[in-house]
């Protein structure tokens, strides 16, 4: 299995994420376009925000190799969450056209281009938060990454003995309200356990010595996937 972050990559990863058995990818995959093949089994979506109305206004988006790759496209904030948790828009910005919770235009749009969307559960949020070791008292202003949650839904659904989970184009960094940090520290803890194996070098900087350059040879009797 590889998981494809939307960072820069250091090289070429086409043929290796293509020949691979089940790929998970997030939101709008620009920055290794060419560079990270078109294989998507999992298309992980922020549906809230910004970010997706700028998506659904994007007239190249469902016509693109990546988004016509997907076999399935995933939501992980239950509308319940986003009432929960995200901040409330003021006044101005909803007569602008701007909304927190963009689930259901983008479930008319994606199932109108044939694509099987998948909401997450409320309590998926939750314990995704749990994991990570977020504070319920911080859930209102850290917010942990949708490659976070992809990283560990695959985790979660696919067995270590049976599954080698790779993973690169992730930096790590970028909207100040993610977790970074926790984000950071949960990955290196998952590299040290030999769940997770980093793949792509550009994404190493910042980890330990001893986490970065645990053997894969370890891992030799699981399935490579």
């Amino acid at each position: 299995m590889v998981v494809v972050g939307n960072g820069p990559l250091s090289r070429d990863f086409s043929e290796h994420v293509d020949s691979a058995d089940f790929v998970i990818r997030f939101n709008e995959p620009k920055a290794g376009i060419g560079l990270s093949g078109t294989k998507t089994d999992w298309l992980f979506m922020a549906n809230s925000g910004n970010p997706m109305q700028r998506r659904l206004g994007d007239v190249g988006l469902l016509t693109s190799p990546i988004f016509r790759a997907a076999k399935e496209i995933i939501f992980p904030y239950h509308p319940l969450i986003i009432e929960r948790y995200f901040e409330k828009l003021r006044l101005s910005s909803r007569l602008k056209g701007k909304r927190r919770d963009w689930t259901l235009p983008s479930i008319m749009t994606f199932g109108g281009a044939d694509k099987e969307v998948r909401i997450m559960p409320p309590q998926f949020y939750e314990r995704g938060c749990r994991a990570l070791g977020l504070p319920a008292d911080k859930m209102r202003v850290l917010f942990p990454s949708t490659g976070y949650f992809g990283i560990w839904h695959a985790l979660e659904r696919h067995p270590a003995k049976e599954w080698r989970v790779e993973v690169c184009g992730f930096t790590w960094q970028g909207w100040k309200s993610h977790a970074w940090a926790d984000e950071r520290r949960w990955i290196a803890e998952r590299v040290q356990e030999g769940r997770i194996i980093l793949i792509d070098e550009g994404a190493d900087e910042g980890f330990p010595e001893a986490v970065l350059r645990l053997d894969p040879s370890q891992q030799e009797d699981r399935i490579l996937t």
